[in-house]
């Protein structure tokens, strides 16, 4: 099953459970690249189109790309105005200088090679165009991190290394190599609060069968007993890390 296959079957719980999750640094990335009403933004791996809602309202005019089917349809669903099609980095079916701002959160390290897909983004920027790139910083700043670990502790496994984008630095040298000069970078707290066990299970492991939710409940819940809420919720600070890089005038 390919990626896109994945992840349109994961589309409606993804978006249930994670859709909203980056809100904050939708904010930042608006307010870094200057967005006002008249801006063209394609937002790059748009999913179920939270980010695309939030650009339509600012009165940007805004257009998405993501490969997989499913969330295109949840995406035009949530901003019916917005020019939706099926693509991923590596080839955006848009026009040379036909947009003002190109947005991935969440969506870079997908992409078959970080230069080449970059370079596809100032393809279709305008001269003077913005690139704004976003994702999970790494494990160390996510207090996620802690469920991940006792998750891979529980399968007898070490957590998986923390990728190039992740770390400090990482989109600031991805997009310098692609040929885009750094205007600002930084760091987003991105609060996530779940309101109930279940949910908490679900949403960190997602696409798990029932069974397999059953079995690493209790190892769920004792790691995220530490962001247990008087409500009887949970609240867990992670991080993103942002880059905004300039296509040459």
């Amino acid at each position: 099953m390919s990626a896109a296959q994945v992840w349109s079957e994961l589309a409606t719980e993804w978006a249930a459970h994670w859709g909203a999750v980056a809100a904050p640094v939708h904010e930042r990335t608006i307010a870094a690249t200057g967005i006002v009403p008249g801006t063209r933004v394609l937002d790059v791996g748009c999913g179920s189109g939270e980010f695309l809602a939030t650009l339509e309202a600012t009165g940007a005019v805004v257009s998405g790309a993501d490969p997989a089917p499913a969330m295109l349809e949840l995406a035009r669903r949530r901003v019916p105005g917005a020019d939706v099609r099926r693509a991923g980095f590596e080839r955006l079916p848009w026009p040379a200088a036909s947009q003002d701002v190109v947005t991935g959160v969440n969506a870079l390290q997908f992409a078959p090679d970080t230069t080449d897909a970059l370079a596809e983004a100032a393809r279709v920027l305008r001269p003077g165009g913005l690139v704004a790139i976003a994702n999970w910083a790494e494990a160390a700043l996510n207090d996620l991190d802690a469920i991940e670990a006792a998750l891979a502790a529980h399968a007898g496994e070490e957590p998986g290394p923390d990728g190039d984008l992740r770390i400090a630095g990482g989109l600031e040298d991805a997009l310098a190599e692609a040929g885009l000069r750094v205007r600002e970078a930084g760091v987003v707290d991105v609060p996530w609060q779940v309101p109930d066990d279940a949910l908490l299970v679900r949403a960190v492991l997602l696409g798990e069968d029932r069974a397999t939710r059953a079995a690493r409940a209790a190892t769920v819940l004792a790691a995220a007993r530490r962001f247990r809420t008087p409500d009887g919720g949970y609240r867990l600070v992670n991080r993103f890390r942002f880059a905004v890089g300039a296509v040459p005038a």
